[in-house]
């Protein structure tokens, strides 16, 4: 087939390598917070492995280490701020 008749042309964007999420100093535990709470939505649930562009086994480890941190009361299970907040809004104060 001619280069000219291609059906899908190829794109010539040019990609730039994104930074792993977790550098190779930084320790999973359940104590490390600051790396803990990147991993977690605003809602407080676990985000999937796509969207926080780790490996198997690094997502295995910030599993367990947000579940011990959950059950040690150092992260909450539910985040339900933003719902409360919503419906104060649309009450009245009297």
């Amino acid at each position: 087939m001619d280069k000219s008749k291609r059906l899908f042309p190829k794109s010539k964007r040019s990609f730039r390598r994104r930074l792993p999420p977790i550098q190779s100093g930084d320790r999973i535990d359940y104590r490390n917070m600051r790396l803990i709470s990147r991993f977690i939505s605003e809602q407080g649930k676990i985000l999937s492995r796509r969207v926080n562009r780790l490996s198997l086994k690094q997502q295995r480890l910030i599993t367990i280490a947000i579940k011990q941190a959950r059950i040690l009361s150092l992260l909450p299970f539910v985040n339900n701020e933003k719902q409360f907040e919503k419906k104060r809004v649309g009450h009245s104060n009297y």
